[in-house]
């Protein structure tokens, strides 16, 4: 049983668990800016479906690869506007409107997918983005190809943690995000607009939830098939609990499942023949929800978080 133990001393193992959590990370991001500014977006299912669809056709269509990202990005964003609209000023339930939208997101996606390729037997191909390797860095053992040989999208979903780490923080804007999160009331009393800083926060965050679909068809994978989002986005929901909804957390989080995920994949080779294999697919979403669980008994969610607000009222 030596085996098992080896895989955890792999650069490769390392490198894949790494990408794995990085579709996860835009994801829980988005989420999280969802959320610290009040508001539950259940339609990151379907956003991550549509962005990884969106992004794939334009690429496949003839647009260049950061085109396709900003596509997408543009599609979660269109998805998040009517979320937004929906249970922002129209106060509607967050629950339904999110179930609501995961669903037509996807259904839109599916329907879109067989106009496009009608007669497709399977899934076309394209170029996607290649790991780009640091120089001296890349060759470092272990942790060489594990952080420095990843792709561009990789590194942009780490830049934008530390992006959101920092305005949430330290910025008149990330005070006044939290703060509609916490206390509307208190917001609308000095002047900010609650509707406005929500809706932008909804529309914001589901742009970085179909950046995270679109890293499957554009950087992990070169095509698209409709089982590929897989739950991730049920996943980042869990990990914004998992975080506190803190970014740094949320990081730490999904590099965690990009453990156990990569973990998995490479124990069913070494043990195939004494365990089924469905036990190993459970393994990464059961310690998540153990680890959500010793997490978020001391979580403190955004007081404001699911509840409509209205101007001029008090409570």
């Amino acid at each position: 049983m030596s085996e098992p133990l080896e895989i955890l001393l792999t650069a490769s193992f390392w490198a894949a668990a790494v990408r794995i959590a990085t579709p996860l990370v835009f994801g829980t991001l988005g989420e999280l800016v969802c959320e610290r500014a009040g508001v539950l977006n259940l339609g990151i299912e379907g956003i991550m479906t549509a962005g990884a669809m969106v992004g794939w056709t334009s690429v496949y269509m003839g647009a260049d690869l950061w085109t396709g990202v900003l596509l997408a990005a543009t599609c979660g964003a269109v998805f998040g506007a009517l979320h937004a609209l929906l249970t922002v000023p129209l106060g509607l339930s967050q629950h339904v409107v999110g179930l609501g939208v995961t669903l037509l997101a996807s259904s839109l996606t599916y329907f879109s997918y067989r106009l496009l390729l009608p007669g497709a037997s399977t899934p076309p191909t394209i170029e996607a983005f290649q790991p780009m390797s640091v120089p001296g860095l890349s060759e470092l053992p272990l942790v060489g190809e594990a952080l420095f040989s990843q792709t561009p999208m990789t590194w942009l979903a780490l830049a934008l943690i530390l992006v959101a780490a920092y305005v949430l923080n330290r910025t008149p804007m990330g005070l006044a995000l939290r703060m509609v999160g916490e206390n509307p009331q208190a917001a609308e009393a000095q002047g900010i607009s609650v509707n406005a800083v929500r809706m932008t926060a909804v529309i914001v965050g589901s742009a970085l939830m179909a950046i995270g679909g679109a890293f499957l068809t554009l950087a992990a994978f070169n095509s698209f098939f409709f089982t590929m989002v897989q739950g991730r986005g049920w996943v980042c929901i869990a990990l914004v609990v998992f975080a506190s909804w803190r970014p740094g957390k949320a990081l730490f989080g999904a590099l965690l499942y990009g453990l156990f995920d990569a973990y998995q994949v490479r124990l069913q080779h070494a043990v195939a023949k004494e365990i089924p294999y469905q036990l190993f697919l459970m393994t990464p979403y059961l310690l998540s929800i153990l680890a959500l669980i010793l997490m978020s008994r001391r979580a403190t969610y955004p007081q404001a978080l699911m509840k409509p607000y209205r101007r001029g009222e008090r409570g």
